[in-house]
């Protein structure tokens, strides 16, 4: 029938919210097998009690009910713990008048009294184990008498104490599994809070490679098939009339492509397993920048001053990635004839490069063609690493100025952020 409660014995186990796996102290299965236990023990301790004569009574299906109410509500336990047991020690006490006493009947009310104090429900536990035993007190000892119990079945003060102490560690023990149980939930709690903390942060960082990647990417590209596209249109232009200065062009479209196919290969080497062969082309960075002025397509001298030394890779690889995304825009917006001047100085604290346009063109868009890409990519590059760029003309050509932080943290990342408002860029091509 629709809508009908589910025995006991049917529950599932009910999951907590971490993981789906079971929240000690907050949710708990039926526990049928405390259930069989506690029949188990009942019974074949009344029969072997029965087998020696110490049973007042014979042995018939009343008596094995009265033996078996008990463990039987313990199913219910979970949810009317006071009434099981009140049930359970009824029962309990009701077959200790027909026998002499023995711990097996105290099973189902020991259970039951360990499931009330787990409810955290102490005052309770202790007024039913304090009733019950009071009842027991009376029946065995005060009214023993005048109900007619028999010698054999009054228990000593021996017995009498181990019971009231067996009370008690009930309820020591129940109380002692329910503050076990918060703590496990507790630590379970914090375990998938951390588990949840990590795996954002792992989201995070993946968002932030996959970023760094597509500018990575960008930058490869555009130089690459900029650069090709201009040796492409001299080809072209010089296959009938100079054969030899093209064959020059279609030299520098092979270097082009395969200098593009290998730093594709490097920027997506992030992605690449731990089996696979690591890779065998030094890291882009300053020491590579000759390699990037020769194959720019157009003349680029470079001066470099200051004292030369180990960067922050981070640094290293930006600075190289700026100065090849100048170049391409010269490429792309200069006039025939352009030239260019890469000016590098390493400061104290500091990483401040100037790329200079030295022929008049048409000036470039300010924030780059397209969003995201251009002096916008470029900027928001050095700003990641808390460095700044200005760009703009100048008398004869268009700058690019950037400064960058080189100090390292000792872990080997990018200290502080560098101070003031960044480089600026002079009417006559100064830079302060």
């Amino acid at each position: 029938m629709q809508g009908s409660p589910r025995p006991p014995w049917a529950r599932e186990h009910r999951t907590g919210r971490f993981g789906g796996h079971p929240v000690p102290g907050q949710f708990r299965g039926p526990g049928v097998g405390a259930v069989v236990a506690a029949a188990l023990f009942q019974t074949i301790g009344a029969n072997r009690q029965a087998d020696r004569g110490q049973v007042f009574l014979t042995m018939s299906p009343a008596v094995y009910a009265v033996l078996l109410v008990g463990p039987i509500a313990l199913l219910w336990r979970r949810r009317y713990p006071v009434t099981v047991f009140a049930v359970a020690a009824v029962a309990s006490l009701a077959f200790a008048t027909q026998a002499p006493p023995h711990w097996f009947w105290t099973v189902a009310p020991l259970i039951a009294l360990f499931s009330l104090a787990c409810t955290g429900r102490r005052t309770a536990a202790l007024i039913s184990a304090g009733t019950a035993y009071g009842a027991y007190l009376l029946t065995f000892w005060v009214f023993a008498d005048p109900i007619g119990l028999r010698e054999q079945v009054r228990p000593g003060l021996r017995d009498t104490l181990l019971l009231g102490i067996a009370l008690g560690a009930a309820i020591f023990l129940g109380g002692v599994a329910k503050i076990r149980g918060e703590q496990m939930a507790q630590m379970m709690k914090v375990r998938a809070e951390r588990e949840r903390a990590e795996q954002e942060q792992n989201r995070r960082q993946a968002s932030e490679e996959r970023l760094r990647i597509a500018r990575e990417l960008h930058d490869v590209i555009g130089h690459h098939l900029s650069l090709i596209n201009v040796q492409a249109g001299v080809g072209l232009h010089l296959m009938d009339s100079r054969p030899e200065q093209a064959r020059e062009a279609l030299s520098a479209i092979k270097t082009a492509s395969s200098e593009a196919l290998r730093e594709v290969r490097s920027v997506l080497g992030a992605l690449r397993t731990e089996d696979e062969a690591a890779p065998r082309q030094p890291a882009l960075g300053l020491s590579r920048l000759g390699e990037l002025t020769a194959d720019a397509g157009l003349p680029v001298s470079t001066k470099v001053t200051g004292e030369v030394r180990e960067l922050p890779a981070e640094v290293d690889r930006a600075a190289y990635r700026i100065v090849q995304e100048a170049l391409t825009n010269v490429r792309r917006h200069a006039g025939q004839g352009a030239t260019a001047t890469v000016s590098i100085d390493y400061l104290p604290t500091a990483l401040h490069l100037a790329i200079r346009n030295d022929t008049a063109s048409t000036p470039e868009p300010p924030s780059g063609s397209e969003s995201g890409t251009g002096i916008a990519g470029m900027r928001a590059r050095a700003q990641s690493l808390g460095g700044s760029l200005e760009a703009g003309p100048v008398s004869d050509g268009f700058l690019v100025s950037v400064l960058l932080p080189a100090v390292s943290d000792g872990l080997g990342g990018v200290g502080a952020p560098v101070g003031g408002a960044g480089p600026e860029v002079r009417g006559e091509g100064g830079v302060e």
